[in-house]
This record gives structure tokens, C-alpha cells and sequence, in this order.
């Protein structure tokens, strides 16, 4: 069963978003045969304040860990991280289940 990663920005973080931003980029683009989607999560103003990526893997440690690593959360932008797992049940405008 995949994981989903919630993580929610510090208030007042977009700097540091902007600093970590070509780490965080090259770090999923090193590991995006692992993600199912990913992507920034974003405020009424379409300005970031946090990501969502769904992780295909079975171990919950995979995907903590894959949090853990993410120069995002290692970095310190993030206030909160969520890891859980997730069951498909729509995807790409179809039910799957």
C-alpha cells in the first residue's frame, strides 16, 4: 500500500523555500521511480505552503525515511510531516477500485 506525505511550510518561509528548492528538486528527481505524484501544495494566492507526494512502497520506514531525506524537511521548512498510507481508489479520472 503506498504512502502519502502531507507537509505543511513554517509561516513566512517562502525564502527558505526558494533556497532548498534545486536540492528538493534534484533529491525527488533522483528518487521519482518511487512516487506515484507529487507536488506543491499551494495558498488561495497559488503561492507553496507545504507538498503532498504519494510514495509506492509497502514499508512505512521507506517512506518516512524518503521524508526524513528530503532537503525540504532537512532544511527545517516544514512545520509539520505527515506520513500515512494510502489507498488508490481514483486516479487519472477513473475509479480504480
Amino acid at each position: 500500500m503506498p504512502f502519502a506525505i502531507i507537509a505543511i511550510d513554517k509561516p513566512n518561509a517562502q525564502a527558505l523555500r526558494a533556497a532548498l528548492k534545486p536540492a528538493h528538486l534534484d533529491y525527488l528527481t533522483d528518487r521519482q521511480h518511487m512516487m506515484l505524484a507529487g507536488g506543491a501544495l499551494l495558498d488561495a494566492d497559488g503561492q507553496a505552503i507545504g507538498g503532498l507526494i504519494v510514495v509506492d512502497t509497502d514499508d512505512p520506514q521507506v517512506a518516512q525515511a524518503f521524508a526524513s531525506e528530503d532537503p525540504f524537511n532537512s532544511g527545517q521548512l516544514f512545520a509539520s510531516v505527515q506520513v500515512m498510507p494510502w489507498r488508490q481508489s481514483f486516479f487519472d479520472k477513473r475509479r480504480t477500485r
